[in-house]
């Protein structure tokens, strides 16, 4: 028996729940935001009805009522075409309807079939909205008239608006049932009409397949730049850390005999790890604003034509011996598109990183910059260790760093994003880089 009526007892606990519960009294907020939005169109429709039913007073008669409803709708579809109803309609459906969000689309329609569903989501839920508040405005004024009818001996005695059927004794009695039975009516018409909503919104407002196309370009741009802000961090910190390692350590072994060189590697220290900070902050504001590509004001980027000489500064200061030999012509490194400098840049850093790394820091390196007729030519020699040159076999690439090995392939990404070639490996006794980047390519 106890089982019996654990089964049963529920039952009205899921009715009521379903009618009152949380999701149902925000989906009949729903409804009562669609027919307040209902209301400037019946307005107008009402200035179109009352003539033709030669009425003073549309409102004062249901059958002028919905006609001036019927009349509106079609006006509230035609204002749907407007581009910002889409977005309106998805944030009420997101935040009321308990309506998974990844299920609904964002932004505007873009295609002639999805601006078509949003005129009938819209029409929809102006049409449901308007019925439901009427409703939710005649009913309960009325039920509550019903329930308390057999308690209050005034309503009794006036008998505005009430049925004759109610003189009856036995009408009068069932009065307060009917009361209630017309609240539960309201209740549960409002839970179908925002479940028949509910489910119809991921149809009408769920993303077209011009949507998914532009979330997944969107995607792949935050994607692409994401790439070129890690590759920007491994560049920049990662040849950063090796150099002021390096000049740490020259530094560290000359303490007592050569204060001169102490000091100036102690400055370049510091002014390796000031830039270094600017342009990890600039990466970090970036991406704080959400990924957006913009280059932050207060630490540009470093290019070839104004930071190459600084750079090598810094890395002779730590002791790797470099040989560099620079070519522009007559133009002058002034002539390097931007794009071109700056990622130019960044792959010289990344070749004496790769050498200082690799090759140790008493390895000389040579370095190569010239312009080619339309090409940016960049060639980084750096010794290969003696045991591998004297090998038979044929030298592999230097073996990564833990948790590094990143360097050759950014090499590798930023000369493709330019429409260039990277030629990689060892030739005649000696690690060989080289790097043609176009001064006029994809990017």
């Amino acid at each position: 028996m106890s089982q019996i009526i654990g089964a049963v007892v529920p039952r009205p606990l899921t009715a009521l729940t379903a009618l009152f519960g949380r999701r149902a009294r925000r989906r009949w907020i729903h409804l009562i935001l669609g027919g307040a939005l209902a209301m400037p169109y019946v307005f107008v429709g009402s200035v179109a009805v009352g003539p033709l039913l030669g009425e003073d007073n549309v409102f004062g008669s249901l059958t002028s009522q919905l006609g001036a409803f019927v009349v509106g709708l079609p006006l509230a579809a035609v204002t749907a075409l407007f581009p910002l109803t889409r977005p309106m309609s998805v944030a009420a459906v997101r935040a009321l309807c308990d309506v998974p969000g990844d299920t609904l689309a964002d932004g505007p329609a873009r295609s002639r079939q999805a601006r078509g569903r949003t005129v009938a989501w819209f029409t929809l839920h102006l049409g449901f909205g308007g019925i439901i508040s009427g409703m939710s405005l005649a009913l309960p004024p009325f039920a509550a008239v019903l329930i308390a009818l057999p308690f209050v001996a005034a309503l009794r005695g006036s008998r505005a608006g009430m049925p004759e059927v109610l003189d009856e004794g036995w009408a009068l009695a069932l009065s307060p049932v009917a009361g209630i039975l017309s609240l539960l009516a309201l209740a549960g018409c409002a839970a179908a009409a925002g479940g028949l909503l509910a489910r119809w919104a991921p149809r009408l407002l769920g993303p077209s397949p011009a949507d998914r196309l532009a979330a997944a370009e969107q995607r792949a741009a935050d994607l692409a730049v994401r790439n070129r802000l890690a590759r920007e961090l491994h560049d920049s910190v990662g040849h950063a850390l090796s150099a002021v390692t390096l000049q740490a350590s020259a530094a560290r072994r000359v303490l007592d005999s050569d204060p001169e060189f102490v000091r100036d590697a102690l400055a370049a220290i510091e002014e390796t790890t000031r830039r270094t900070v600017g342009e990890l902050d600039a990466v970090l504001g970036v991406l704080r604003e959400g990924g957006s590509d913009r280059a932050s004001p207060t630490a540009p980027a470093p290019t070839l034509s104004a930071d190459l000489d600084r750079l090598l500064k810094h890395t002779r200061a730590g002791g790797l011996p470099v040989k560099a030999t620079v070519e522009f012509g007559r133009e002058g490194p002034d002539a390097l598109p931007p794009m071109v400098s700056r990622e130019a840049y960044r792959i010289v850093q990344e070749s004496l990183s790769n050498a200082l790394r690799h090759a140790g820091p008493a390895a000389p390196v040579t370095l190569r910059i010239a312009l080619d007729g339309t090409d940016l030519e960049i060639i980084a020699e750096n010794p290969l260790p003696h045991d591998t040159s004297a090998s038979s076999a044929p030298p592999s690439p230097p073996a990564p760093r833990p948790g590094g090995g990143h360097g050759l392939r950014g090499i590798t990404d930023r000369a493709r994003l330019l429409g260039g070639t990277v030629l990689a490996g060892p030739a005649d006794g000696v690690w060989r880089v080289n790097v043609r980047l176009p001064l006029k390519g994809p990017a």
